[in-house]
């Protein structure tokens, strides 16, 4: 079975803008989710903002929109959260669905596991990583990627990450287009004296986390393959942050990754999409969390 997911930052609930104006975003988050593919099987959502208050009622309206179902909402420390959609007609109702520990990260998270016919659940986990302290980030990124594989070796993890990807052939991020204060962030703190002249280095220890945990890139996996430099195409204004990194016996099963830009003004991140083929998930060795 193909199943075509999609990952998208709403920034803010695509509710307001960032001082607070209320904006009404959410129409154009639907016309490019849903423009994505000819069906879309699952969503993963990161600044999941607001959509638990008056009953549900944004979630609601993305579920009949979408014509698709919900996971209950991650818990999230700071009201910034992440939220996962589904097509029961595909994926069936959810298995396993585990929060434990989401408060132990700044803006939350969830495993959602289904049976799609491997030997064990196959699970989602949108992240929205830290963007204030790459250590704190690090240390978020190893605790999910362990949870990720809470129920087995099948796992999908995607979002906004927040830092650069982790192989120094990616693209430089554009630093002219880069605010300071997410410079602070995503770069490696000199040995010696900061002085404007100081070239950036980029801090690529968030995403070489989720490597080392048996995490694979998609887009970068797909570019080795291919060799076509559009897929490391970057996902905000300065940089690859948002993406989409699946358990290695999945490696082999996705295809199809590529941004979603359109309509302009949804977001102030692309979406990304991709395929998961489970007839070509490698399945010879499905264990047991120990």
């Amino acid at each position: 079975m193909e199943l075509t997911v999609v990952t998208q930052n709403l920034k803010l609930g695509a509710l307001r803008s960032d001082d607070g104006d209320p904006q009404g975003r959410w129409p154009l988050l639907v016309e490019r989710i849903l423009a994505a593919a000819e069906r879309v099987d699952v969503v993963m959502l990161c600044e999941v903002v607001d959509w638990h208050r008056y009953g549900h009622k944004q979630l609601v309206r993305a579920l009949c929109d979408l014509g698709l179902d919900a996971a209950p909402l991650a818990p999230s420390r700071s009201g910034i959260g992440t939220a996962l959609l589904f097509r029961r007609e595909t994926m069936g109702h959810w298995v396993r669905h585990n929060p434990d520990f989401a408060c132990e990260t700044l803006h939350g998270f969830a495993v959602t596991s289904f049976d799609v016919g491997l030997p064990a659940p196959l699970s989602f986990v949108p992240v929205h990583f830290t963007p204030f302290d790459a250590d704190a980030a690090l240390s978020e990124a190893n605790l999910v990627a362990s949870r990720a594989h809470k129920y087995g070796p099948f796992a999908v993890v995607s979002g906004d990450c927040n830092y650069p990807p982790a192989s120094a052939r990616n693209p430089l991020p554009d630093y002219a287009a880069m605010r300071a204060y997410n410079a602070g962030s995503r770069t490696l703190l000199p040995a010696g004296d900061v002085t404007p002249g100081t070239a950036p280095e980029p801090d690529r220890r968030v995403a070489r986390k989720l490597v080392q945990n048996g995490l694979v890139d998609v887009a970068w996996h797909l570019f080795e393959q291919t060799g076509d430099e559009r897929l490391l195409a970057r996902t905000g204004t300065d940089d690859r942050i948002d993406q989409a990194w699946v358990s290695s016996p999945l490696a082999g099963a996705v295809s199809n990754y590529r941004l979603l830009d359109r309509p302009e003004g949804a977001s102030d991140h692309h979406g990304l999409v991709f395929r998961v083929d489970t007839d070509n998930v490698d399945t010879t060795d499905p264990w047991a969390r120990r």
